[in-house]
């Protein structure tokens, strides 16, 4: 058994800088706290990104605290150059992540209050747990009548392999959902395949207005608003609207951006509305999303009755010894690193408070 005062669970942007942040007040990695990863390499991830999602084209990355990303090549795959930073950060920092590590669950460990981490290489013991795994092994597949009749190929955004792929290249396609993958996705495809067809269940909302701080300051707020009230959080994406770039202006206006309402079901061909009408298809692209994994928590019943754990800042409301750093508001790159300082300021008050009681039941202990 290894005990720490600290688990941070996940080296992506959320876990490396929440591990940042604790080396800085002191704690020394490998002995004080632990970072567990369940990838094989660095680059939490953006080590699976699709190839042709370059550097140049990558959406809001931010550099993670203490060590700017510069001097990287537009041109070069996003998975290489952000793999390659996060690796050297971790080196720079001597984090120790540990990996692949996979765990499996989070409970209760007895009566000193410390948490029990229980992984594929061993358990911890731990005053507190960061957890920041993200949501990219959780990709959301909505419900479709026909999903099992349809002939052709269904693929998730996490399974892109790019637009060059036999499963677009002169195929129909139909793209699901409005965010900005999907929109990327589109804008590839239509190049390559017979034709596209773009399906939303809401209208997209394009921006076409400078994104500034103040903006970027209120759609946070409507996510963290989500999250008080114990919902599952939306992504920031969801607030803030699609950046209207030159290259989506030509696509609107060529047709390649027209949306369509979200179909009532899968036939074996293609796709078909309410109302009849019905759309050929040999390929079903979902754009849809992903969900936290967090199920890793359940022993600890954090949930609220909405679906979502509810947090005051990164603390789980029901149990103050477990951050969610990543999750709802701070879901981006740059709420991650803010989010990540403000976790372990409010752990190290946790260990300070828990070792200022030690003393008074010691004697009981003798």
């Amino acid at each position: 058994m290894n005990d720490v005062a600290v688990v941070v669970v996940g080296a992506g942007q959320a876990g490396l800088s929440s591990a940042y942040h604790l080396r800085r007040t002191g704690l020394v990695p490998g002995a004080d706290f632990v970072v567990l990863d369940h990838s094989p390499a660095p680059g939490g991830a953006w080590q699976f990104r699709w190839p042709t999602l370059t550097y140049g084209r990558v959406h809001g990355m931010h550099a993670l605290p203490g060590m700017e990303l510069t001097g990287a090549d537009p041109g070069r795959p996003s998975a290489e150059v952000i793999g390659e930073y996060f690796a050297a950060y971790e080196r720079a920092f001597a984090l120790r992540v540990r990996r692949p590590v996979d765990v499996r669950e989070v409970r209760d460990a007895g009566g000193d209050g410390r948490l029990l981490v229980r992984t594929s290489q061993g358990d911890w013991t731990a005053r507190a747990v960061i957890n920041a795994t993200g949501t990219w092994d959780r990709p959301f597949w909505p419900r479709v009548p026909g999903q099992e009749l349809f002939g052709g190929r269904q693929l998730h955004t996490a399974q892109y392999p790019g637009p060059r792929s036999d499963v677009f290249v002169d195929r129909r396609v139909v793209v699901v959902g409005g965010g900005t993958s999907a929109v990327q996705h589109l804008l590839e495809i239509a190049e390559v395949a017979r034709e596209t067809l773009w399906v939303t269940r809401r209208p997209p909302r394009f921006r076409s207005d400078s994104f500034g701080e103040e903006a970027g300051r209120a759609a946070v707020a409507l996510v963290e608003e989500r999250v008080r009230e114990g919902l599952p959080p939306r992504s920031v994406v969801s607030v803030t609207g699609l950046p209207m770039t030159e290259q989506v202006r030509r696509a609107r206006e060529s047709g390649v951006l027209e949306r369509h309402p979200m179909f009532a079901r899968l036939t074996e061909d293609g796709v078909a509305w309410a109302d009849g009408s019905r759309a050929p298809a040999d390929t079903v692209l979902w754009a849809t999303g992903f969900r936290p994994v967090i199920d890793h928590l359940a022993p600890l019943r954090l949930r609220e009755p909405g679906g979502g754990i509810r947090l005051e800042g990164t603390r789980a409301s029901r149990d103050r010894r477990v951050h969610l750093v990543g999750y709802g508001p701070s879901a981006s790159t740059i709420g991650a690193n803010r989010a990540g300082r403000a976790a372990v300021r409010d752990i190290r008050s946790l260990l300070a408070e828990r070792d200022r009681e030690a003393p008074a039941v010691s004697p009981a202990a003798v």
